[in-house]
């Protein structure tokens, strides 16, 4: 009875995400012209939990003309950065048995520039990602370069965001599958992201595994060592990178199907939150995101049922 019981949910579990995909999962990630009202960005797209990017919503940005790395280093090049280092590009990432986070310098964003440009030399691969808001905390003097918030998306959610963050980076930075609790309005203002990106719904067929966390040190002589965190609790992430997944161990990822995009300057992606998501960068890509703190509303909630379910039916 327990066993049958078991295979029926297993079952309802592999069919849910092609029954949501039919449902509200778009092909493609569409396009808009011109950035939404308040109210059709809520209703089209925050409310039904879908990606968009949007053409011509950041014209009126100083940026999208003034960023470059030569007025990067005019500007902010004396200024200190936090810098995420890693020996492969991957911060924040499933490496062996461990969970690595990167090892993380303070640098003069010349310094960085440099390394960009290939007049300097620094082991591993840079990335300037620190997420607590570093755009207004480190980087203040390129604040009037552009808005501290997204205007129709503030009065949409009804809310100032949580956080505005700068990246900068090498072409060889990743970012890992992973998701967020945050309505996220990233905006290329140079360069291009490549996002790959699975709807919530695809949880049934993203696998999770518990890692013991470590950080990367930079040792004097330029190698990487890691180093565990004995303090920290173990940490759930993905294992499995989906530009080279291993289907022998995980073969239930194959069911999942991945929206591919490429969102290039001037453009603004809206990633809705408990969306997974994995990217690349052209080298030298500078973005700025903006994230909003979800709703922890029915569909959270019902996120997490799917999850715990997930979990306790042995789809992990």
């Amino acid at each position: 009875m327990a066993a049958a019981a078991l295979d029926a949910v297993q079952r309802a579990l592999r069919e849910f995400p092609a029954a949501a995909r039919e449902l509200s999962v778009p092909l493609d990630v569409p396009y808009l012209d011109e950035a939404p009202t308040p109210l059709s960005f809520y209703r089209d797209w925050v409310c039904p939990n879908r990606p968009c990017i949007i053409r011509n919503a950041l014209q009126h940005w100083p940026a999208l003309q003034k960023w470059s790395l030569p007025y990067l280093r005019a500007t902010v090049g004396s200024t200190e950065v936090s810098v995420a280092v890693t020996p492969d590009g991957y911060a924040d990432a499933v490496r062996g048995d461990r969970f690595v986070m990167p090892a993380e310098r303070h640098l003069p964003l010349s310094y960085v520039l440099d390394v960009l440009e290939g007049q300097a030399q620094h082991p591993g691969v840079l990335y300037v990602q620190k997420q607590c808001s570093n755009l207004p905390t480190e980087l203040p003097q390129l604040l009037p370069d552009l808005e501290s918030h997204v205007p129709w998306a503030s009065e949409a959610l009804g809310k100032m965001p949580d956080a505005v963050n700068f990246w900068l980076g090498e072409a060889a930075a990743v970012t890992s599958l992973h998701k967020d609790h945050y309505e996220n309005l990233y905006c290329v203002v140079s360069g291009e992201k490549r996002f790959l990106l699975h709807p919530p719904s695809d949880r049934p067929f993203i696998p999770y595994e518990l890692y013991t966390p470590a950080t990367y040190q930079l040792t004097e002589e330029g190698t990487f060592r890691m180093v565990d965190e004995e303090a920290m609790e173990k940490v759930p992430w993905i294992p499995l990178d989906p530009l080279a997944p291993d289907l022998t161990q995980y073969p239930s990822y194959s069911q999942a199907q991945a929206l591919h995009c490429t969102v290039r300057a001037g453009e603004l992606l809206y990633l809705p939150s408990l969306w997974f998501h994995h990217v690349q960068q052209s080298h030298g890509c500078i973005a700025v995101n903006f994230w909003y703190d979800m709703e922890y509303d029915l569909k959270y909630s019902y996120f997490q049922l799917l999850d715990s379910l997930t979990k306790a039916a042995g789809l992990d």
